[in-house]
């Protein structure tokens, strides 16, 4: 790979990593009510869950997803199921009780999978996988090694978007520091939640 399609690819992605979306917020709403380092360890779910995608759409099983109505729409269902279910959650959340917990009583691998089960419920997020990261594939070169390349460079940048909205969500733990306002975060992080579970519902195949 060249640097001129490294210097295309970079900011494009990036700007993928950096999107609003379902998971940045997960990262966020952790930061706010559990730190900045269980946000960003909590973060790996998603990095797995990606890779896994990143995997599959190298191996071309991406387009048995695309080709497949059914299971389209029914991985496209439990993800939206998941995400109303994570809103309920932080609709309902106590801000009193979770000021008197600790990080271990939450358990990071409780966070861990959330951040997994958000990402795989997302089918829209392989097929991003399979049409985004061939275009920077050069013609004539070794297409796996390219495209593994491609996949750790989009892991790095998730995960520095990861770091990123984790530290947006610690400034907002001080500002939302009395529990009517971490109630108020909460509340907004569940309707936010919402709607990115209303689009996914809409969402049609490429």
């Amino acid at each position: 790979m060249d640097l001129a399609t490294l210097a295309l690819f970079l900011p494009a992605c990036f700007a993928l990593n950096m999107a609003p979306g379902p998971n940045n917020l997960l990262s966020v709403s952790n930061a706010t009510r559990y730190g900045y380092r269980t946000s960003c360890l909590a973060g790996i779910g998603r990095l797995l869950a990606f890779a896994g995608m990143i995997a599959l759409a190298s191996a071309g099983l991406a387009v048995v997803l695309q080709t497949s109505e059914l299971l389209f729409y029914g991985i496209k269902i439990l993800g939206a199921a998941y995400l109303f279910y994570l809103a309920y959650q932080l609709w309902r959340a106590n801000p009193e009780a979770e000021a008197e917990s600790t990080t271990a009583s939450v358990g990071l691998w409780a966070l861990a999978r959330q951040e997994f089960l958000v990402a795989a419920g997302n089918p829209k997020a392989i097929l991003i996988f399979t049409a985004f990261l061939p275009q920077f594939v050069v013609p004539g070169e070794p297409i796996t090694p390219q495209f593994a390349l491609l996949g750790v460079m989009f892991l790095v940048l998730e995960w520095i978007a990861i770091s990123a909205y984790a530290y947006m969500g610690l400034h907002m733990r001080r500002w939302f520091a009395e529990p009517r306002g971490k109630r108020m975060f909460n509340r907004c992080c569940a309707g936010l939640l919402s709607a990115a579970a209303t689009v996914l519902l809409m969402a049609r195949r490429a």
